[in-house]
């Protein structure tokens, strides 16, 4: 078998790191797993034989590989992962987006990911530069929820709006002028609903492409985590009216 290499977003693979994430492969995208890599001290452990069950019944080859694996987790408590193909995805057209703008932050990707496959909405638009959706520490934070979702990614914000040009925009913004509750009440699908950088927001732009959205706070904190942004956000926009 060809020797793995370190993660790079330039390999047309990648890593699944742990038993949660792997599981969530096999079970949404079989046909994208290459190789099971598990630790020799874990191969009785329920979790662990769990995978190489399924991944027998896939014939997918499990191979022990403890450096490895602490090369990939750069953790050393990771006893599985799993090895698999880079996909493509298109966003549904008639369903709901969530679109980050410039994300840049590993973890909050991967915590966007799992909040918005957890919330109904499961089509996510990614602008470029952006963090890598397929690094092992995204899949990982997202605990598995990437190969459930549809992920597109676009050189710009303009190249998105081209393809999906019937979309209600609602960007986040702190000077938005509809709060939240009331947005959620007017709001019209399918919709977008638009975040931008953790560091930098949206541009101010965005507020004449749509209708600019905040989210109520106090004044104790200067803004939202972007994760927790989003996720304030989906969970106020997929309930019932």
């Amino acid at each position: 078998m060809p020797k793995l290499e370190t993660y790079s977003h330039q390999l047309s693979y990648s890593y699944a790191p742990g038993i949660f994430p792997s599981h969530a492969l096999l079970n949404a995208r079989p046909e994208l797993a290459r190789r099971l890599l598990v630790r020799s001290d874990a191969l009785e452990s329920e979790g662990v034989r769990a995978l190489i069950d399924k991944c027998a019944a896939l014939n997918v080859r499990t191979e022990t590989a403890d450096r490895a694996l602490e090369r990939i987790s750069r953790k050393e408590n990771c006893y599985a992962a799993l090895v698999f193909d880079k996909f493509s995805s298109a966003l549904d057209p008639q369903k709901n987006h969530v679109v980050l703008v410039n994300p840049s932050d590993m973890g909050n990707l991967g915590t966007i990911l799992r909040a918005c496959l957890g919330f109904t909405l499961p089509d996510l638009a990614i602008i470029r530069p952006a963090a890598d959706v397929f690094d092992p520490r995204v899949v990982r934070a997202s605990m598995g929820a990437l190969f459930s979702m549809r992920v597109a990614l676009y050189d710009s914000f303009e190249e998105y709006r081209a393809q999906h040009p019937g979309h209600a925009l609602y960007p986040f913004m702190l000077d938005g002028s509809l709060p939240l509750p009331q947005a959620r009440k007017t709001a019209k699908a399918p919709y977008a609903l638009v975040f931008g950088n953790e560091a930098t927001g949206l541009p101010a732009s965005f507020a004449s492409l749509g209708q600019p959205v905040r989210i109520p706070q106090s004044d104790a904190i200067d803004s939202l985590n972007l994760s927790v942004a989003v996720s304030i956000a989906a969970y106020a926009f997929t309930q019932e009216a």
